[in-house]
């Protein structure tokens, strides 16, 4: 007979010797398990595959995104004769888990990282932010083509359906604080609006000219955060007043009617410059940034032109999420709920990565002060990858009542300090002034382009044996 109470006994001893525990500090396990509880899960016990576990196995393939589920299991899991499961339970179980936990936990852990001390993460009290979004390819199904989309152009649907992420990223640290996934056929201004819900007073939010929108700057305005963004050139703004560092103060409107009529207007700082370097993409373009900080003198014109290009941070922190910590082309879902839940994954992955960066810059004896940015993506990622598994497993709970192993907790502190140490060796020289043309370099095919008649493609009925004709 079912019993309950024995099952949670078990599930108890089964979660103590989880190497994954080694990240309890940045990801709390009371946090996960409110997370299960609010979304009513955690209620089917499961020896090997239970709810808790299931949120540290989703959030380890977003750490170790190359290998094979059972692989995973064995990086999380102690060895036992016949405990790793097959490939198909671990897809039911993670189909069991659900998106909602995920969701709830992102909510709850994932926070904003910086502090005033933080080198490169604030200006004049107001702490960077930059949003932005890019496209991941899932797999070829039915279901995902369905829900997100397929790219395409005149020749020929996309090879891929593709989701859009539009993340909120703190720019100092690279930390995606909040995010929204949407089909690909969404615009990026219109998934904006739910995300700059989250701004605060004390923000300065930094955007690209696809964000040219006067709803957005009105939402950014009333949620009392500065902006400083690239405007398009062929947007009509008629100076106000001049300032003294040639910058001029106009006023934005939501229509032609608004502006002809002065009703409505949100006043900003128009900054307009260009570069006189032949070296450097843009030079002798005009360029326009739109700004909500009205003061020259606080704020100076070339002061805020620097400034604006600490957005690439978040250039560099998708690259860091597509590129290095990915490892493959296509997520590996293959319905919708389990892309999103991939991607909650990938993301809450990446945190704990920024979160470990974060510390061990704290921690760099060679260059105190240094910014998180100044540390190694990669080099994080491989260091704890391959040092996971040495973390010393917690001691059984067999007496009772349970009697903490205090060795064991010094082995714990020497690992955690030792592996933040490892990290802040892990130290990017200063960029160098260098610019990179854009261009891409596009490997020719031998082979046609899929169509339609390529899927579902006609399968043998035959042994290969039984269809060998010899000719004589």
């Amino acid at each position: 007979m079912f019993c309950v109470g024995k099952e949670a006994v078990r599930l108890r001893q089964w979660s103590t010797p989880q190497r994954l525990s080694a990240l309890k500090r940045i990801i709390p396990q009371s946090q996960v398990k409110a997370a299960l509880r609010a979304s009513g899960c955690g209620q089917t016990f499961c020896s090997r595959t239970p709810d808790e576990f299931m949120i540290w196995f989703t959030v380890a393939l977003g750490l170790f995104c190359d290998d094979c589920y059972r692989q995973i299991y064995r990086w999380l899991v102690r060895w036992k004769k016949g405990n790793v499961p097959g490939r198909s339970t671990l897809c039911e179980a993670r189909q069991r888990l659900g998106v909602a936990p995920l969701v709830r936990l992102a909510a709850t852990v994932v926070k904003l990282l910086a502090t005033p001390n933080t080198s490169g993460a604030f200006y004049c009290g107001l702490r960077l932010m930059s949003v932005d979004g890019f496209v991941l390819n899932v797999p070829d199904s039915d279901p995902n083509a369905r829900v997100f989309g397929r790219p395409g152009n005149q020749y020929a649907p996309g090879a891929f359906p593709q989701v859009r992420v539009l993340g909120l990223v703190e720019a100092g640290t690279h930390v995606f604080w909040r995010w929204l996934i949407k089909g690909c056929h969404c615009a990026e201004p219109d998934m904006a609006r739910s995300l700059l819900k989250h701004l605060r007073a004390d923000m300065l939010l930094l955007w690209d000219r696809g964000f040219v929108s006067f709803d957005l700057v009105q939402q950014v305005v009333s949620r009392g955060a500065s902006l400083l963004a690239h405007w398009k050139m062929n947007r009509v703004l008629e100076p106000i007043r001049v300032l003294s560092d040639g910058s001029y103060v106009s006023r934005i409107y939501a229509s032609t009617a608004d502006r002809r009529a002065d009703r409505n207007g949100i006043e900003v700082r128009v900054i307009e410059y260009t570069l006189d370097e032949p070296g450097r993409t843009g030079h002798r373009e005009k360029h326009r940034l739109l700004t909500t900080l009205l003061d020259e003198l606080a704020h100076p014109a070339k002061t805020l032109v620097e400034l604006y290009h600490v957005r690439w941070e978040q250039e560099l922190a998708i690259d860091e999420f597509k590129t290095h910590q990915m490892e493959r082309p296509v997520l590996r879902s293959q319905t919708p709920a389990g892309v999103v839940q991939e991607i909650y994954g990938l993301m809450l992955g990446h945190y704990v990565l920024r979160c470990l960066i974060f510390e061990a810059a704290g921690l760099a004896k060679a260059s105190p002060g240094i910014s998180p940015t100044r540390i190694s993506f990669t080099g994080t990622l491989k260091i704890l990858r391959c040092r996971l598994p040495e973390y010393p497993l917690e001691c059984p709970q067999n007496p009772r009542p349970p009697r903490p192993c205090q060795e064991n907790s010094k082995e714990r502190r020497r690992w955690w300090n030792n592996l933040l140490e490892e990290i802040s060796e892990e130290q990017i020289p200063v960029r160098r002034n260098r610019i990179n043309p854009r261009v891409i370099k596009q490997q020719q095919k031998a082979w046609p382009t899929k169509r339609a008649c390529h899927c579902h493609y006609p399968q043998p009925t035959r042994p290969f044996r039984e269809s060998i004709v010899l000719i004589r």
